[in-house]
């Protein structure tokens, strides 16, 4: 079970719907089972520097299968991950707006997004995410 770029189409459109409902321009990145990128948007005015935050979010999430909002909560001094964001060649990212993609159980991806808060990052990727 994949997911295909039809998929990532859909999930990608959807986090932009739910961007422009609250306003805030945003990049939003699809990465399949392996962490490969399927496909990426920057929404006009988005954050030049959120392309590869949006894209690393996304690997992050599928590379330990966790949403990256709460691999950062393990990843706090003196919790058991601490440094866990200097590892893979510094792609980790320990914030909000990582979730993984699933299907009938199964992880077949993930979601990345950047360009707001991190409040704002999650609520558009849990909206592209469930949109699957």
């Amino acid at each position: 079970m994949a997911l295909t770029l039809a998929d990532a189409r859909t999930a990608i459109a959807t986090s932009e719907a739910k961007a422009e409902e609250i306003g805030v321009p945003m990049n939003v990145a699809v990465v399949d089972a392996g962490g490969n990128l399927v496909s990426h948007i920057r929404m006009d005015d988005a954050w030049m520097g959120g392309i590869d935050v949006s894209i690393n979010k996304a690997f992050t999430s599928r590379a330990f299968d966790i949403q990256t909002k709460d691999l950062g909560e393990s990843a706090q001094p003196s919790q058991q991950f601490f440094g866990i964001h200097a590892t893979n060649q510094g792609r980790i990212v320990i914030f909000a707006g990582g979730i993984p993609i699933a299907r009938d159980g199964q992880i077949i991806g993930a979601i990345g997004v950047s360009g707001g808060t991190g409040e704002q990052d999650q609520s558009v990727a849990e909206a592209g995410a469930s949109s699957l």
